[in-house]
This record gives structure tokens, sequence and C-alpha cells, in this order.
């Protein structure tokens, strides 16, 4: 029945007309390429005017020649072996010959007949949803040639076993970033939708497109800054970041935000949230309907946050002992001037965790109990199983990233934001070139990726001190980091812990968080959210979205784990506060910012809204 309906259904929809592909105003098209030059010129000036300038020098880029050295030992493995490489070529031929079989035979069928059934698009790829992908014969040839190209590359990484791992991972990165990269899809001429489109405005999209492009050119200062949102609808303290508060201190590398109570009474312990400074602080209270801030603040806590300075050529020596003494202690010391009270609980987002986890591992040595209980949101500890950042960091990038960064005392905004969006390049980076640049169209408002593109710079110490002993050489875990002199041990940390991990997190891997709970000295809550980095965490219960697992100590190994894990419907912030109160619920009066210290603002403060 269901191969019947299938039938009927391609019968009833009408043949493709090869009218839409061809040109109906040609001179109007001519006019409109003549524009789209003048603006690719004004976008080539924008790239070349930094360079001769001076302000903007461009080196090999490092990823590209790294990503050309890896191909090379790919590339030596495949053909150290004639017979290795002879059926290599032979399974590509193969492939292609099957396509071309299917080709030649829709073509001698007028070219609209059914495809046979060949290689499909991944769960979730929307790439490929026009019908004329399938239902025209030289579209489908192209899309099945991409895939028989592309997944036999892939081919070549799985089964090249005399490469190391290291090697062996970056080139399994690298070949996703060029598959998606070479998609059909990401050309006008070879998708049937763009090229619709470009015949239908004969040529129009093409001038928004390359006018767009300047702009992003320009806006990155001779580098290109994708645009994956409206900018021009947000703006901080208006409609971002709208929590009341108040910035009760500064230091030379964060503000200290204290909020307004919402309830008469709080909990004794103030909530001390210390988010990472690779991003800024604010996706903890995007708006009124999202923020974790305001939802904590309605729950009791009197919340207080740290708000990292954007750092530039002044900050370029501020390592972790800076962001430590200066940050997370200089919080703790402003919490307990403004409230009176020592114990707090504290809670680390990302590399904000992996800073706070150092941090505790430093204090118990100091005896500086003041932080009670700890809250790890998507953040890693141990880094053997860091994904694929970890495709960025060897001795010789880490070297000559090192080299850049200390030219000018810190690492670009843009440099970490390619780098995140390249981790999902198929959802965060050719998406938008073909939308903005090919399509012409300006994206959508979304305060998310509002967010994601306000990037922050990093200082040159804070970074490599980051990368060397944490991804490169994982020190924290093993007990061999030092900070002021001190070697660090995590299983100094007997406090408990909340240590929660999300399902699809592509820069703190679950397997990384799940492993990490084993190095804790104390007692370890261990809790999986559904969805990835972003919305694993900002999972508001008003939503009703998603889902999280509970289950037993996190110990051994993660499938036993997951296997016996109960799954609850909905945000996982509710059973987290039921955590904090089993461990102190005591309330006292609310508490207003300024009772004792004297504000230096209102949220959402200055450090927060300087841009790159």
């Amino acid at each position: 029945m269901a191969e019947k309906k299938k039938e009927a259904e391609h019968k009833e929809s009408p043949p493709p007309s090869v009218e839409q592909y061809l040109i109906q105003d040609p001179d109007r098209f001519a006019l409109n390429l003549a524009r789209m030059i003048e603006e690719a010129g004004k976008a080539a000036s924008a790239w070349v005017k930094p360079r001769e300038e001076g302000v903007r020098h461009d080196v090999v880029a490092e990823p590209v020649a790294d990503m050309v050295k890896t191909f090379s030992k790919l590339t030596e493995y495949w053909l150290s072996d004639p017979g290795r490489a002879i059926e290599a070529q032979t399974r590509l031929f193969s492939g292609y010959m099957a396509v071309w079989t299917n080709s030649l035979r829709r073509f001698g069928e007028g070219g609209n007949a059914t495809a046979e059934e060949g290689a499909k698009p991944e769960k979730g790829d929307k790439r490929f949803q026009d019908p004329e992908w399938g239902r025209n014969a030289f579209f489908d040839f192209l899309k099945q040639t991409y895939f028989v190209t592309t997944r036999w590359a892939a081919d070549l990484v799985e089964h090249a076993e005399g490469l190391d791992e290291h090697t062996k991972h970056k080139a399994s990165f690298y070949v996703k970033q060029v598959a998606n990269a070479i998609s059909p899809s990401n050309f006008i001429v070879t998708n049937p939708e763009l090229f619709r489109e470009t015949v239908a405005s004969n040529g129009e999209n093409l001038v928004r497109g390359m006018k767009m492009l300047a702009e992003d050119i320009a806006a990155g200062q001779g580098e290109l800054r994708l645009r994956q949102s409206d900018y021009s609808k947000f703006a901080l303290g208006k409609n971002l970041a709208l929590t009341p508060g108040k910035v009760i201190a500064r230091s030379e590398l964060a503000e200290i935000i204290q909020y307004q109570p919402a309830t008469e009474k709080v909990l004794k312990r103030p909530l001390l949230i210390c988010p990472p400074w690779i991003n800024k602080y604010y996706i903890l209270d995007l708006n009124p309907q999202k923020s974790f801030i305001r939802w904590a603040i309605e729950q009791g806590h009197t919340v207080f946050v740290i708000s990292w300075v954007n750092p530039d050529e002044r900050h370029g020596r501020k390592n972790w002992e800076a962001y430590i003494e200066e940050g997370l202690r200089f919080a703790l010391d402003t919490v307990e001037a403004e409230t009176g009270e020592r114990e707090v609980n504290a809670v680390g987002y990302c590399v904000g965790g992996t800073l706070l986890a150092a941090a505790l591992a430093l204090f118990a040595q100091e005896g500086d109990d003041r932080i009670r209980t700890v809250t790890f949101l998507t953040t890693q500890v141990d880094f053997t199983y860091a994904g694929d950042l970890k495709v960025f960091v060897d001795e010789e990038q880490v070297s000559a990233l090192e080299k850049s960064m200390n030219e000018k005392g810190f690492l670009e905004g843009n440099k970490m934001a390619t780098a995140f969006n390249m981790l999902r390049s198929g959802d965060l980076i050719w998406p938008y070139v073909v939308n903005n640049y090919l399509r012409g169209k300006e994206p959508l408002p979304f305060d998310l990726l509002y967010w994601n593109s306000d990037s922050t710079r990093m200082s040159a110490a804070n970074h490599s001190y980051y990368l060397r002993n944490c991804y490169l050489d994982n020190k924290l875990s093993q007990g061999e980091m030092m900070l002021a002199g001190k070697k660090l041990a995590l299983s100094a940390i007997k406090i408990p812990v909340f240590n929660q991990a999300s399902r699809e997190d592509h820069i703190a891997p679950l397997r990384s968080v799940f492993f990490g709970s084993r190095y804790f000295g104390g007692d370890v809550e261990f809790l999986l959210a559904g969805s990835g980095h972003i919305a694993g965490v900002v999972n508001p219960p008003a939503a009703n979205k998603y889902q999280y697992w509970t289950g037993a100590k996190p110990t051994g190994k993660l499938e036993d784990w997951l296997a016996s894990a109960h799954e609850h419907p909905g945000s996982w912030w509710p059973y987290w506060q039921s955590w904090i109160e089993r461990n102190d619920d005591q309330r006292v009066p609310a508490r207003k910012p300024g009772r004792k210290m004297k504000p230096l603002g209102d949220a959402p403060g200055s450090y927060v809204t300087a841009r790159v």
C-alpha cells in the first residue's frame, strides 16, 4: 500500500519545468551581474585594506596548514602500499559506476524517471529537501556523486590503521569540514533551489549577497564575521540581560553583579556563578523566559555573578592565578563583605567550571572553605575524551598560537568563535553562507545566535595555560597542575558536587564530563540533560522541553550508567534546586544589593558590553 501511495503521489506531482532554469530577462540579469561584481570588489577591498594599512598581518592560517599536513600523512599511508591504494580506488570507481549507471537509465527515460535507491542524507540533514534533488536526474547525479565521494573519504580515514589516534582524529574532522564545504547545496549552479531563485530574481539575490559579504568583512576588520542573526534587534539591558541588579564591585578582570531578590525570604547561603570567559555571562540571563538567573532568584537564591572583562593588550599577562585571585576569590570576598555570609553555593559553567574546580583544589590546601557546595554545568576536569576541540591542540599548533597571541597580548575573539562554529559547520557556517551571500537574505533575529556572535578575546597567558595544562597535558585530573606554587589534586574537593552533562554536547562531551566525576574526593550527583552545550543547560521549566536522566553514582562505564538511568521529562532545574536545599535549606530575610557596598552601576554592567 505504501508503495502504491508513493507511486500515486509521484504521478500527481507536476513534472519540473525547464523554464524555471532559463533566464527570462537577459538584460536585467546582465545588469545585476555587473552590480554583483561591483559589490564583490567592495568585499575584496574590505579584505585588502587592513592588510595594506598593516592592521592585519596574515600568516598561513594554522588550521589550513595543519589540515594539509594531516591529509599528507593520510595520503602517504594509502599510497605506501600499492595494493591498498588500488583497493581504495576500486571502491571509489565502483561507487561512481553505480551512480553513472543509474543516471544513464534515467536520462534514457526522459530524465524524470524515479531514481533507484541510492545513498540517503543522514538524519537531520536539511540540505537536500528540495524535490528536485531526487526528481531531476542531473541534480540527483550531483547529490549521489557527492555522497559517494565524501563517504569514501571518511572510510579512508576510518580504515587508516597506520595513523596515530590524534592524526586520525584530525583527519576525520578535516574530512567533515571539506565535505560540508564542497556540498553541491552550497553553489548556485548545483543547487536547484538556489538556481531557481537566481533566475527568478534575475540575479538580484547575488547583488544583495555580495553587499552583505562586503559589510561582514568590513565588520570583521578584514576577516569574515559571519552574521547568524539580525543583530540590530538586540541590545543588552533593553531586551537581553534584563534581570534587575547592581554591579557592587570591580577588579581589573571582573565585575561582580548582585541581583535584586524576588522573595521575602532567601536561602542563607548566597549563590555565586562563575561563567566562562570564552563567552559572556548573559547566556544565563538571555531574556525573562530563558533566564536561569531570574529563575534562581525566584527560588530564593541571593545571586551573584562574575562578569569577566573582555581583555585587551593590558591583560596579556593575566594567567589562571590572576583569574582566581581577581575573579573567584575577589567575588567570594565581595559576597562575604556584602552579605556577612562566609558559606556560599557556587556554580561553574564550561571553562568557568574548570577554573572553579582548580580554585577549589587550591582553596582546600589553603584552608579557604567558603564554598560549601559546587555545581558544574557541562564542565570538563579531565580531557581524555575532550572531543573535536582536541583537533586544534598539539605542540606545533599551540606554539604557533602562542607566538601569534604574544604579539598582541590576546587571542582575537573571532578565532575561538570560528573554532566553535567548525564543530558544527553544517549547522553554524554553511547554512548562513548560503542564506546570506547566495540567497541575499538577512538572517532572522535570534537571541541565542546574537549571544553566540558576541565573542570575547582571551588574554595570552590565560589561554596558553588553559590549552597546555588541560587539553594538551591533562594535568588537572592527574594531580600535576601547579597554581600559586602548589600542586593541585581534585581529590581534595570533599564538598558535595552536582555534575551536569548534556547528551549532545560538542564542546564538553558527555563521556568527558562523566569520566571526570571520578576524580572528586566527595559525593558526586551526576545528571544528564537532553540537548547540547547551551540548550541542555538553559532549559527553563515553563518551556516543558527535553528531558534529563538521573541514576547511580558516576563510577564505572558510562554505558552501564546510561542503561540503568531514569528518564524524567522537562527541565532539570527543579531537581537541582532540591539538591541545593537538601544540603542547606535555611532561610533569612531577603538581601537587596548595596546594603554595605556602594553600587558602581546597574546590571548588566560595563565589562559585558565591550564588543570585539
